[in-house]
């Protein structure tokens, strides 16, 4: 009799203990995968598509265009993320963010942040100073985000995937206009 009064109060709060456990790590989202597909404002291309359209452009001047303006390649932080961030001017003026073929792990409270540290920066910096242009959308695929106006842009230099519940970056790419 002794030891089940010991045992029932231990399991309880051994199932509790797994429980918030669950709930915090949220362990089966290593195994998810949520694809986005939204169209890029410009479509990824490689350098010598980059030239040909270059070339193209100032022969013939067309109706003005979304343009990137600064890009970078995902640098791994947390966890192993692959792709193309890109800074991406409107022609009316506005900006925003584009992520083409993205590849990350899923978490669970994923958000996308612009920071004003530069992308070679200490992980714990990512989580200071920071925008948030919303939830990560997608941890695959392509996905756009909207700058809110207000922001200037002039002062980012990243953007990051930060996972807010655990204060921990996913990923970083640089945006440094040239």
């Amino acid at each position: 009799m002794p030891h089940r009064r010991i045992l029932i109060p231990v399991a309880v709060v051994l199932v509790v203990a797994l429980g918030v456990g669950l709930y915090l790590f949220q362990p089966w989202r290593l195994l998810t995968v949520r694809e986005t597909h939204e169209a890029l404002l410009v479509p990824a291309s490689t350098p010598a598509q980059t030239q040909t359209q270059a070339a193209t452009e100032t022969a013939v001047k067309a109706p003005e265009s979304p343009k990137e303006v600064a890009t970078g390649e995902w640098r791994s932080l947390e966890h192993a993320t692959t792709g193309k961030a890109s800074l991406i001017k409107l022609p009316n003026g506005a900006h925003s963010v584009q992520f083409a073929s993205l590849d990350t792990s899923d978490g669970p409270d994923l958000y996308v942040y612009l920071s004003p540290h530069a992308s070679s920066s200490s992980e714990k910096t990512f989580g200071q100073g920071f925008t948030s242009l919303g939830k990560l959308k997608g941890n695959r695929g392509d996905q756009v985000y909207e700058i809110p106006a207000g922001v200037d842009v002039s002062t980012i230099r990243s953007v990051v995937i930060w996972c807010q519940r655990f204060s921990a970056g996913f990923a970083v790419a640089p945006l440094e206009q040239a």
